[in-house]
């Protein structure tokens, strides 16, 4: 079952956190069909948030069909990654593990990484914030 965290200073409202760690989770292949979702009330006293935030974020999801809720049961996850998807996000999820050591080797922080790698991932976007 997936566990939920919040990174209060990352400027995302807490319901979009749920929805892309739900996201993240299918695409590396930690949920898989047929898996059940932490109840909302389990969410909510776990991260200390509302729990009309996590039925958003649950409504969210089932409207874009990754989850369907079953009343009186749960929410349970109706899709999932196919092999071949899984298999390259392991790689590159490999790889970029030892590109981030490499990095605190060299003495990077976590705010440095963070920086060059929305400098790879969103090359314009960087370079109008750098101006």
């Amino acid at each position: 079952m997936i566990e939920f965290h919040l990174l209060s200073r990352s400027g995302v409202a807490p319901y979009m956190q749920l929805i892309q760690q739900v996201r993240g989770a299918l695409r590396l292949g930690l949920l898989e069909e047929g898996d059940r979702l932490p109840t909302v009330k389990e969410v909510s006293a776990a991260l200390a948030i509302n729990p009309n935030t996590v039925l958003k974020a649950y409504r969210e999801l089932e409207y874009e069909g990754v989850v369907a809720a079953r009343p009186g049961i749960g929410t349970f996850v109706t899709m999932t990654a196919s092999e071949a998807s899984v298999a390259v996000h392991q790689e590159l999820s490999q790889g970029l593990s030892t590109s981030v050591r490499k990095a605190r080797v060299a003495g990077l922080d976590t705010d440095s990484i963070e920086a060059v790698f929305q400098r790879v991932i969103e090359p314009g976007i960087v370079e109008e914030q750098a101006t």
